[in-house]
């Protein structure tokens, strides 16, 4: 009998895979813990094994594509046995369903359509504009036109509130005002009806917004046509009468935009009503189509730099979010947003722990790190301060007696947190040992799930980068977080006298519903004293 694969949840925080690369193909056999696929989680990539034998008769989910934890991936069973009952089940018959009801819909809303009338013949709908790139709604402040005023295509017809200014919003259509959408002060949704302009007398009362009536076509071009040739006899007297008086005709808007942009306006043909520069003019203005100006005796005498035209393309490049972008994005949110953090900083004399450091490496075989000096002191300063050490649950405070601790490495997709386990045991020789290690799997993606789970503290190290000091985001369920910044060569005062010494900055990032900040300040003062004197950690 065939058996059905899913996508399997390969962590605990897993929610959806990536297939990255098929092990076995379509037909292939398969023996119970051969290797299917690998399998890209939000944490590392795996490989995923059969735990069935026979011929794999489908693949449900293709190389790079993504899927949730339980949509179908693969099916397995005898060579030439009919699986469509299965295929069907999975989601033929909802397919079906969903594309016949959409056809039921896609009828109804024709037959609503129908019922609710045509457009009346040179009526035009005036939506609610989205004037910015953010915005979502707009708020009436004040109607510049009543219903019954005639209006001009670039009359001013109503200023609009928006999410950044008030903006003049002007028509772009000829005729009388028949009814107003929105009254003044009201706020609607952008593409809410905002008004409705036609020929006077019009009924409009059974018109709403979401009425998609035809216009009767042949009249709609014929009065097309005379809106052209009216736009052309316009557009003739604009470019006489701007030149010969001097004066340039723009609504509010077109001049705004048109300063914006660095456009000289009397470079830019109005194709508004006598000649006026409306916002379209602005628009679909191009300065190589620019009309060359006649240059007169006196201009080519005084010679003015021509106004700055920005030019250049933009362009964005869009990378695909890799499951552990997503999930990164994802805890980290969580974290910020829910707990209340707030940020201890101290600066610790590196003097000491550069010459103790020295000495330790010059034995055989040994190599420590200024991290795992950091670490080391950071979980025996846990266990004087046990309440660093704790989980927020809600109902309780959970403090840990064992000190696990993660630490922040930096991976081409992101970021992951391998976890130390019982840090306070190790020496600085074996936590050195065990950070290259698991550093090495996270940047092979090799590192196992279990290998990052069970954090109790964090530490997140930007002093390689030449970071002096900076604050992270708690990796929850922790409470806490250690930044450590850069070792800075700097004036310090000794013995009162100013002498060139060596300071590090550290800054404890605490969730206060477990760590009040007198508890952060104690840890941070036996932390400062454990690295400015590394003998005692060794004792």
């Amino acid at each position: 009998m065939a058996e059905v694969i899913n996508m399997p949840r390969l962590s605990d925080t897993m929610e959806e895979g990536v297939v990255a690369k098929w092990l076995k193909q379509k037909g292939d056999k398969v023996a119970e813990g051969d290797i299917l696929a690998e399998i890209e989680t939000d944490k590392a990539t795996m490989e995923f094994e059969s735990f069935y034998e026979g011929t794999l008769l489908h693949i449900g989910i293709e190389e790079g594509e993504t899927a949730p934890v339980d949509t179908l991936l693969a099916i397995i069973g005898e060579e030439g046995e009919d699986i469509s009952g299965l295929l069907n089940g999975e989601g033929g018959s909802t397919e079906e369903a969903k594309e016949e009801s959409a056809a039921e819909e896609e009828t109804e809303g024709d037959d609503s359509t129908s019922e609710a009338g045509e457009i009346p013949e040179g009526v035009e709908i005036v939506k609610m504009p989205r004037l910015s790139d953010t915005m979502e709604e707009g708020t009436v402040a004040s109607w510049l036109k009543k219903e019954g005023d005639k209006v001009s295509e670039g009359d001013i017809l109503a200023e609009i509130e928006t999410d950044k200014a008030t903006m003049e919003f002007e028509s772009f259509y000829e005729g009388t005002l028949l009814k107003i959408g929105i009254p003044e002060g009201e706020t609607a949704p952008v593409d809410s009806l905002l008004a409705i302009i036609g020929p006077e007398g019009t009924d409009v009362s059974n018109v709403t917004g979401d009425s998609t009536g035809k216009k009767a076509a042949p009249k709609k071009e014929e009065k097309s046509e005379a809106k052209e040739e009216k736009k052309e006899e316009t557009t003739t007297t604009s470019s006489d009468s701007s030149s010969e008086g001097g004066r340039i005709f723009a609504s509010p808007l077109a001049k705004k935009m048109a300063e914006d942009k660095g456009i000289d306006l009397s470079k830019v043909e109005g194709s508004g009503e006598n000649g006026r520069i409306v916002k379209k003019d602005i628009e679909s203005y191009k300065p190589s189509e620019a009309p060359a100006p006649k240059e007169t005796k006196k201009e080519a005498e005084t010679s003015v730099a021509a106004p700055y035209v920005p030019a250049g393309e933009e362009s964005f490049e869009e990378i695909k979010n890799s499951q552990m972008r997503k999930t990164i994005a994802k805890r980290l949110g969580e974290s910020k947003f829910s707990a209340p953090h707030y940020y201890l900083t101290i600066e610790v004399d590196m003097e000491n722990a550069m010459a103790s450091r020295k000495q330790i490496n010059e034995m055989p075989d040994v190599k420590v790190s200024f991290n795992d000096m950091v670490i080391k002191a950071s979980a025996m300063a846990l266990r004087k301060h046990p309440q660093v050490n704790s989980q927020w649950t809600g109902d309780a405070m959970k403090i840990a007696k064992h000190i696990h601790m993660g630490v922040a490495v930096a991976v081409e997709d992101g970021l992951v947190v391998p976890v130390l386990k019982f840090a306070d045991q190790m020496s600085m020789t074996q936590i050195g040992g065990n950070v290259k290690d698991l550093a090495g799997k996270a940047r092979n993606k090799k590192l196992q799930p279990k290998e990052m789970e069970g954090s109790t503290f964090t530490v997140s190290n930007l002093g390689m980068f030449g970071i002096t000091e900076f604050t992270s985001i708690i990796n929850q369920p922790n409470s806490a977080i250690l930044s450590v910044g850069t070792i800075v060569e700097k004036p310090v005062v000794k013995n009162g006298e100013i002498v060139v010494g060596h300071t590090m900055k550290l800054t404890l990032a605490c969730d206060h519903r477990t760590v009040d900040g007198a508890t952060g300040a104690a840890f941070l003062k036996d932390l400062k004293t454990y690295i400015e004197n590394p003998v005692t950690m060794l004792a």
